[in-house]
């Protein structure tokens, strides 16, 4: 049974919707903090999975930022005659920063860095 356009597209917004809400509350910037302690082998093995899980959506969100830093960029250093300090202004946070979520960022061991440092 085929579905119908309105059904596909309510499916479609939903999941982008979600993919969004995901991508936000990953990067809101709030750290985890962790409470000290041993940590047992099914634990790690959790942090191991989760952090392979959340590294999908998340580290298609930052490529899709960077490649977007990355046009916005040139754009800049076309558009200033070539000056490459303006541009990199805008390369360096976009391009750099972690693509990938660690299991150590999940315990709040390392903090997650989705737009890049500019020092």
């Amino acid at each position: 049974m085929a579905l119908s356009e309105k059904t596909r597209r309510f499916r479609a917004w939903r999941r982008a919707v979600g993919a969004i809400l995901l991508g936000a509350s990953i990067c809101s910037g709030v750290p985890a903090f962790a409470e000290e302690q041993t940590s047992s082998p099914s634990s790690n093995v959790a942090l191991q999975v989760t952090s392979w899980l959340l590294t999908a959506p998340y580290g298609t969100f930052k490529a899709a930022y960077a490649i977007g830093g990355s046009i916005v960029g040139g754009i800049i250093w076309l558009g200033t005659g070539g000056d490459t300090q303006k541009a990199k202004a805008v390369w360096k946070p976009a391009i750099t920063g972690d693509y990938i979520i660690r299991p150590e960022n999940l315990a709040g061991q390392r903090p997650l860095h989705f737009v890049g440092k500019t020092d």
